[in-house]
């Protein structure tokens, strides 16, 4: 290969200018992203495989995040099922319809620890390294499938590496500082995890880490990823990510960039142009400049693209929005909801009510379901909550419907309007939003009440007496405390997707018993973020009693809501938890059971969550831990022993050296419902 086309594989554009065509055939673009459709990726592939001198195939990527054109619930919102193999199903669905109209490759998945729900990035994924690293096995398994070579699979992407999460005042792209321990056993374990489960290709992220930028930090990127992982897939650098190392102050112009990416390990440049630059400096990186290419190539063979580098045009007409694909959009949404309050049992309501009130700005409009990067979904596939409720209820019940107000204005004047509307009804569901907008990239908030005067409609509404559910349609944590305090039902339903208003109705009639539980915690305000169950104690932990103790004077120092929270139709209760024995050593496992039983009236699922704390430890550890889940489902009276494998590898941490060590010493065990209402008993981890 000439230097032009090495570069030219190390070379990603977006969009199919014109211009890019003579490049291809040149052999001086690599990959292409944001180009979709069979007909358009064939015309160029068969530029870059019949007209280039060595017919190299490109790979095509785009933002296939959560779902293609069936558009599942946002990653936060599928997280809260804690359904691993409902997400890779449909991830494998993504796969199938992206790659019938071209796409061999997704930017996702997003494995990105967040503590901090200003930053609008929260919205695809969650706080917990021990969830996040499952689903990111789970993701990785249904994209790419079981072998990359089926061509209805897609190359998975495990970004932003690393630590974009942890951006100071959760402004996205902003400095992250952190130690090397939080790094390793925090924000590192997921990225982890996809490698191990076989992603082909990782993605470097925008921001510094800890004074050295991510897309030049040859620590992570060689060190850890290839070093101590064994990474064998490409690093390709998110969008411009190597020409911003000019204005993150590490290189002078794009020539330097483009030499600190590639020495740090990045193989591909995202529409940045920086590898182009290395033509005049060949000599001094032909070696990295040939490993990228190998590894870039592997890939391109390991997805078949070599033997079968075009897609049959008439494929997508039988995948997309197929049968199969809508009912697991359904079923994945109706999973994802999480019921936060049920006061008087007011849900599931009756589908036979005389009448039924259904209020707010975004509760019949087409675009917000889909919630942030929801790829080529279109808005005219979408259930909004409206429709959902008018096909749920009875041919006799009278549904009213007001928006109630606009999401951010602050105009009122509709309101009067809504509470006349509402006052007809026999219930009131009002549903309150953040736009899509105001969630993903680039949307980061300092204020997490919902937008305008939606709190000022609910209260509204309130002042009547009559019943209340509110619907949450979002993309991250709000802080709702009077909501809590003061209305009878509350439902998060994040953005759903496509089969939003479906799902959202099926849980308020009752058609499904709400099961999802949340991935991430709710503040009571922004005053307490960060704010996570996994945080560590001080030497003063808080006591009420004692004013010199770690807490604030002004308000509670727990959550609104914490991780792992969420209720049923049914009840459960926890009994008889056990351990197989009172002493391991560090090479053993150990096996926790514990009794289950559903003592409500009706089926439901419950996930039956592990937490572990090490009492005693040389450096300092969480008061608690996720180490497992199960999801189970039982009948009216039914009970089950549930049982979890705790194996060596999750007793252990990072050491004052750190070294990753198991040591001696006594451990908590807790089980239950959330990470708050446990039965607990211990175990001693003693010399073999």
């Amino acid at each position: 290969m000439t230097l032009d086309e090495k570069i030219g594989q190390m070379t990603q554009f977006s969009g199919s200018l014109p211009e890019y065509e003579s490049m291809i055939e040149e052999g001086k673009i690599g990959s292409l992203l944001n180009v979709y459709g069979a007909s358009e990726t064939n015309r160029l592939q068969k530029i870059a495989v019949e007209e280039s001198r060595l017919g190299i195939p490109l790979i095509f990527g785009l933002d296939v995040i959560h779902g293609y054109r069936t558009i599942f619930p946002i990653p936060l919102g599928s997280a809260a099922s804690w359904d691993t193999a409902f997400v890779r199903k449909a991830e494998s669905i993504a796969a199938r319809e992206a790659s019938s109209e071209g796409i061999n490759w997704t930017f996702a998945l997003m494995v990105d620890i967040a503590r901090d729900p200003r930053w609008g990035r929260i919205a695809e994924g969650g706080e917990d390294s021990f969830l996040g690293s499952t689903m990111a096995r789970a993701q990785v398994l249904g994209f790419q499938g079981k072998s990359l070579a089926n061509p209805l699979t897609i190359l998975a992407c495990g970004k932003h590496f690393v630590a974009y999460g942890g951006a100071e005042g959760g402004r996205d792209y902003n400095t992250v500082d952190v130690s090397e321990r939080t790094l390793r056993e925090i924000y590192l374990p997921p990225f982890k995890a996809a490698v191990d489960a076989g992603a082909g290709s990782i993605m470097s992220a925008f921001n510094e880490i800890n004074g050295i930028p991510a897309s030049a930090n040859r620590f992570t990127l060689t060190d850890i990823l290839r070093g101590e992982w064994g990474f064998n897939g490409f690093v390709v650098s998110d969008w411009n990510s190597i020409g911003e190392l000019v204005k993150h102050g590490i290189a002078s112009d794009k020539v330097g960039a483009g030499i600190e990416a590639l020495k740090a390990g990045v193989d591909m440049d995202m529409e940045g142009s920086a590898y182009l630059e290395l033509l005049e400096n060949e000599d001094n990186n032909k070696e990295l400049i040939d490993n990228a290419v190998r590894r870039i190539l592997r890939e391109k063979f390991q997805l078949g693209l070599f033997e079968h580098p075009y897609i049959d045009e008439n494929l997508s007409n039988k995948l997309i929005l197929n049968d199969e694909h809508l009912k697991t959009a359904l079923q994945l949404a109706r999973e994802s909801i999480v019921l936060l309050k049920n006061d008087n049992a007011l849900l599931p309501l009756s589908k036979n009510l005389k009448s039924v009130a259904v209020i707010g700005p975004l509760a019949d409009d087409k675009n917000a379901p889909l919630g942030t990067w929801a790829c080529v979904g279109k808005s005219e596939n979408v259930v909004t909550v409206l429709e959902g409720i008018k096909k749920s209820v009875s041919e006799n019940t009278q549904v009213y419907y007001s928006k109630g107000c606009g999401v951010s204005s602050d105009n009122t004047e509709m309101i009067e309007e809504s509470v006349k509307i509402a006052k007809k009804a026999g219930v009131a569901i009002i549903v309150v939003v953040e736009t899509a907008k105001m969630s993903g990239e680039a949307a980061s908030r300092s204020d997490l009440n919902l937008p305008g005067v939606q709190r000022d409609l609910i209260k509204a509404i309130y002042k009547t007496g009559m019943p209340i559910v509110v619907v949450l349609l979002n993309g991250r944590p709000l802080t709702i405390p009077w909501i809590k305090e003061n209305v009878s039902s509350i439902l998060e339903a994040w953005y759903l997707g496509i089969q939003s208003g479906n799902a959202i109705a099926d849980v308020l009639f009752g058609k499904y018993n709400p099961s999802g539980k949340l991935t991430v915690t709710f503040p009571r305000t922004v005053g307490q973020i960060p704010i996570y169950y996994n945080h560590k104690n001080s030497g003063r932990p808080n006591n009420p009693s004692d004013k010199f103790t770690s807490k604030y004077i002004d308000l509670s120092s727990s959550p609104l809501f914490t991780l792992g929270y969420g209720l049923s139709y049914t009840k459960f209760k926890y009994s008889n938890i056990r351990v197989s024995s009172k002493k391991i050593t560090s090479s053993e496992s150990l096996i926790i059971s514990v009794d289950v039983k559903n003592v409500g009236d009706r089926q439901g699922v419950e996930i039956v969550q592990l937490y572990i704390h090490d009492v005693v430890a040389s450096v300092t550890r969480p008061v608690k831990e996720l180490k497992g889940f199960r999801r189970i489902s039982l009948d009216a009276n039914e009970k089950k022993r549930v049982e979890f494998i705790l194996k060596p590898e999750n007793l252990g941490f990072y050491d004052q050296n750190m070294e990753y060590v198991i040591e001696l010493g006594r451990f908590e065990i807790m089980v239950g419902g959330n990470s708050v209402d446990l039965l607990r008993t211990s175990f001693e981890v003693i010399e073999k």
